[in-house]
């Protein structure tokens, strides 16, 4: 356990203030005694990955934030299943099933997270999602563990009904025999378009905005209100694509928000459409202050 980590220094974007616990967990047992330890301060507690779908608060967060090491951030194989800790990066489990020449989860080359947090919010891409591919998780809580099936957890768009307190430790994927050769060939075609249309040479936490509906993605509607490339502070809306959001090196979590604020005013006058964010948020409680401002979202971690 340490105090005061920075957690700017463990995101992807780059911004954001201190937690004041943060602990490394190997093992169910060490998952469970960090969320009593958390209930008993009467603390909140999040899982941060990666930390590249996360903004958290330049205030920084009054709780325990708690990250998978060890052997849950392990991947194996046996036959079809993909069997992953929590905290294993979506990328070493694409590697994992591609040498073991099993393919339907190619369209993780373009998550860059980890396993947990691809349950926690089904993540997607290039028509594929984790619900697609899902067998089981084992989630953990002060209670313990137990095995949940992705019915379980009821896995809809970028989302599921897993709650703050409850830690995906581990999970089963059932893939498919495929050519590695194939494998390679699907992942190379992904990754040269998100190449093309994303700024993956950018510090950014990774779209902003779910998509309003099939017809209409949030880049598109972003870049007709004439906001791409917008700036606000060391925070600019990336001129490659609308709905990311660069740090050019100076940029506060406020500057962040301001854009976040602007975007949603626009494009609900223009529009008629209320824009959702896709991104977590890691900030003060409720109670102390609400944050960020409820305006923006209401799925933040408090």
């Amino acid at each position: 356990m340490k105090k005061n980590i920075s957690l700017a220094r463990k995101t992807t974007l780059g911004t954001g203030g201190v937690a004041k616990y943060f602990i490394e967990v190997a093992t169910i047992d060490d998952v469970v005694s960090a969320l009593r330890f958390a209930d008993g301060e009467g603390l909140p507690s999040a899982v941060i990955g990666l930390g590249s779908n996360l903004l958290v608060a330049d205030e920084g967060f009054p709780g325990v934030v708690i990250r998978l090491v060890g052997h849950l951030a392990s991947v194996s194989t046996d036959g079809t299943i993909l069997r992953a800790g929590g905290g294993a990066s979506l990328a070493v489990c694409l590697h994992r099933a591609r040498e073991a020449s099993l393919g339907r989860f190619e369209f993780v080359c373009a998550i860059p997270g980890t396993v947990g947090g691809g349950v926690w919010m089904n993540a997607g891409a290039y028509g594929g999602d984790i619900a697609g591919v899902l067998e089981r998780a084992l989630v953990v809580d002060c209670d313990g563990a137990r095995w949940k099936s992705k019915d379980d957890l009821e896995l809809s768009y970028r989302s599921s009904n897993l709650c703050h307190g409850e830690v995906v430790a581990q999970a089963e994927f059932t893939l498919m025999p495929v050519p590695t050769s194939d494998v390679r060939m699907t992942i190379a075609d992904m990754q040269a378009a998100r190449k093309a249309s994303q700024p993956t040479n950018r510090r950014t936490f990774g779209s902003v905005f779910v998509n309003p509906n099939k017809e209409m993605s949030a880049g598109r509607v972003i870049e007709e209100v004439g906001l791409r490339g917008h700036v606000i502070g060391g925070a600019r809306i990336s001129p490659v694509h609308a709905n990311f959001i660069e740090n050019s090196g100076k940029a506060t979590t406020s500057d962040v928000l301001s854009l976040i604020r602007l975007v949603r005013e626009r494009v609900g006058e223009c529009f008629g459409v209320r824009l959702e964010t896709e991104v977590q948020f890691l900030g003060p409680r409720v109670g102390e202050k609400s944050w960020p401002p409820d305006d923006l979202v209401a799925s933040s971690i408090r």
